[in-house]
């Protein structure tokens, strides 16, 4: 499945900036035998695991795309995390450090529950910085997250160390090697 879905993936280089290669998930979605694929992996996975999950977390926008029908597939709730600004109800606001600078992701201030069995969703795991402010920001209002799924992983940046505390699934890895190919 692996190599499979790595070649769906388009590798930009020097996007968004100078020096960063950029996997773009869009080619995935125009298979609809691939996207099931990836559904159909991934909750199996999940209803294997014996986790119990209440609820489903992504970040915008990539996120939305596979949180959300992930979240249907495992029948439960879905949580959307944005940008400030973007939710029109009282909201949670969580600030984290970016490589030059800091930003900041908000959600409804009652979509998280004490006790909540959270899973995070999110398309790549580079760094982890996105993923553990969204983590910090559902265990603010009281829910645990129970696994971080991810459709693919950058095994040459440090996402997976700086996410030790979670455990951590991912359909697709890359490595140094893919950069060069």
């Amino acid at each position: 499945m692996g190599n499979i879905l790595k070649s769906h993936f388009r590798k930009i280089q020097n996007f968004p900036k100078e020096g960063i290669t950029f996997w773009d998930v869009t080619p995935l979605l125009l298979d609809h035998k691939t996207l099931a694929s990836i559904f159909d992996k991934t909750k199996l996975h999940y209803i294997t695991s014996g986790l119990k999950i209440d609820k489903v977390v992504a970040p915008e926008s990539r996120g939305f795309m596979f949180g959300c029908a992930l979240a249907k597939e495992l029948g439960v709730g879905f949580v959307p995390i944005r940008k400030p600004g973007k939710l029109p109800y009282e909201v949670v606001k969580q600030t984290y450090a970016l490589e030059y600078g800091t930003d900041s992701i908000e959600m409804h201030r009652d979509a998280i529950s004490p006790g909540d069995q959270v899973l995070f969703v999110d398309d790549i795991l580079a760094t982890g910085g996105t993923a553990k402010a969204c983590a910090q920001l559902v265990e603010k209002q009281g829910g645990k997250i129970v696994s971080m799924s991810f459709l693919a992983e950058l095994l040459y940046l440090p996402g997976r160390s700086n996410l030790k505390n979670y455990d951590i699934f991912s359909l697709v890895q890359f490595n140094e090697g893919d950069l060069i190919n």
